[in-house]
């Protein structure tokens, strides 16, 4: 209540220049963990502290929708006090629309569990956007706000001034000898068509450092946004041929595609994959490829790469999702279902759960038998009726359609079951070992 009353007692500008402030530390912060955790390349090195990372960024972010509820009883004030100030009424129209959109998408990814997928993935793709958007946008605004180049303007303002001004009067012994009226004239007419040039001058030292730093801006961060806004537009799956071109593996013969699977039968997949990797990502050949499954089973095998190809496979349509709050929809899938190998192998009743080997040699997670039975959990080969790329999981990647992505582990290479519960590597930092995706509830 102390509080209250002490902020209550503050002047109208001292509260809306400490909102500013804090306004301005906490966007910095967002920025600096919220493209920290976007940096694909890093997760693994990250580890368990992503989770704590992303953990501050969430508590900056609620903290950040705090300062618009205590501007909210200002801002009336605040904009008749900015009536005569047409720019400054255009930036914080501006500035309010970035953060109320960065807090309503961000409300929404930190609450995914619990709404539908399609909401997450617009939201993350507003949350992107503005964040494109916002961030040079607020690093020209500092720049263009700073002391120094405030005080360059006063500098420009003093010296069109003094400009401005006639010039004082000289003492009588100073004053030239003889000069005729009509030079006097002709010389001050021409000494003032240069003042009125230069009070025309089209920029100034501080108006030419505003516009360097913008294109500066400009020019550092367009290229990277213009792949970015290609790719989040781009929902004819061309990313998928894109990484394609890019594969580094080696497997021969590719596998030939059964027919619904070559037809594409979902349409193709609408979307792009984000690539994340905890590790290099690993290229395989078909020289030494080898998958195994052993365990508590009664007939453990082991296959080439030829002879896994030669295994009956499905086709399936099911869309994919990552708990960053992306999807890819409409996948077309081909493979083999995991309860088929399951029940080839024989699982001994022993058996409670099925652990799966990235062929990266780091990555692991499991399943229990009960969620490995799923008619829809596939081993993977082909996508959209060509083979899986490298950094998409190829040649081989487990699908859990009906749980997020951090399950369907990639580059599978191995299964084993196991009578005792395997945490997976990023349940052992912080994320949750159940990942089912949100189901809608009846009548919902």
């Amino acid at each position: 209540m102390d509080n209250k009353r002490s902020w209550l007692k503050h002047s109208f500008g001292k509260r809306l220049n400490a909102i500013h402030s804090w306004n301005a530390w906490i966007l910095l912060l967002l920025a600096i963990t919220g493209i920290v955790l976007s940096i694909g390349a890093i997760r693994g090195d990250l580890g368990g502290f992503r989770v704590t990372l992303k953990e501050l960024h969430i508590y900056l972010g609620v903290a950040s929708i705090l300062l618009i509820a205590l501007y909210a009883p200002l801002l009336r004030k605040h904009w008749r006090q900015i009536r005569t100030q047409p720019s400054r009424r255009a930036n914080l129209v501006f500035v309010l629309a970035l953060l109320l959109g960065w807090g309503a998408s961000g409300v929404v990814l930190w609450q995914f569990r619990h709404l539908p997928p399609a909401w997450n993935n617009t939201a993350l793709l507003i949350h992107d956007l503005l964040t494109w958007v916002g961030v040079p946008y607020a690093v020209y605004h500092a720049i263009s706000r700073s002391r120094w180049l405030k005080r360059q303007q006063r500098l420009d303002q003093a010296a069109a001034a003094a400009m401005a001004r006639p010039p004082a009067a000289q003492p009588a012994a100073y004053a030239p000898a003889a000069a005729s009226a009509a030079d006097a004239a002709a010389e001050r007419t021409a000494a003032q068509a240069v003042i009125d040039a230069l009070k025309k001058s089209p920029i100034t030292r501080a108006s030419f450092l505003r516009l360097a730093a913008g294109l500066l801006l400009v020019i550092a961060v367009g290229p990277a946004f213009y792949r970015w806004i290609k790719g989040a537009f781009d929902t004819g799956g061309n990313d998928i041929a894109e990484v394609a071109s890019q594969d580094g593996n080696r497997m021969i013969p590719p596998p030939t595609p059964l027919p619904d699977s070559a037809a594409v039968i979902g349409g193709g997949a609408q979307g792009n994959f984000r690539v994340y990797t905890v590790t290099d990502i690993p290229a395989f050949s078909s020289d030494t490829w080898q998958f195994a499954i052993s365990g508590l089973v009664e007939r453990p095998n082991v296959w080439n790469w030829e002879q896994f190809l030669a295994l009956k496979r499905t086709v399936q349509v099911s869309d994919f999702h990552c708990v960053t709050g992306w999807s890819v929809n409409k996948c077309t899938w081909e493979g083999i279902p995991l309860k088929q190998m399951l029940a080839a192998a024989g699982v001994k009743p022993s058996a409670k759960y099925v652990k799966f080997y990235s062929g990266d040699k780091v990555y692991t997670d499991a399943l229990s038998l009960d969620q490995a039975d799923y008619d829809d959990v596939m081993v993977a080969v082909m996508l959209d009726g060509k083979p899986i790329p490298q950094q998409l999981g190829g040649p081989v990647r487990l699908i859990v359609p009906k749980m997020f992505a951090y399950k369907s582990v990639k580059w599978l290479q191995a299964i084993e079951l196991i009578d005792k519960e395997h945490i997976g590597y990023w349940e052992q930092r912080g994320y949750d070992n159940d990942a089912w995706v949100w189901v809608p509830q009846e009548g919902v």
